[in-house]
């Protein structure tokens, strides 16, 4: 009886197991492969407008430098 009682058990959680296995990987894969794309261009967009804050730093440093030599030269 023991025995008996035991696979009935054994079977039921492997049933259990099988029932509850059953996901859509593709589904899930493609949101993950999205995730990952929508990650990568916010980074891309983040390094974009830093790039272009330091380039406008560097303009404005620059013409900062040039029209300083130009009032030097005209002293």
């Amino acid at each position: 009886m023991k025995k008996l009682f035991a696979l009935m058990m054994v079977t039921g959680f492997a049933v259990a197991f099988v029932a509850c296995g059953g996901k859509n990987k593709a589904a899930e894969a493609e949101k993950m492969k999205a995730d990952s794309i929508a990650k990568a261009d916010s980074i891309a967009k983040v390094e974009a407008e830093a790039a272009a804050v330091k380039m406008k730093a560097d303009s404005a440093a620059k013409a900062d430098s040039v029209a300083k030599a130009a009032s030097e030269k005209k002293k």
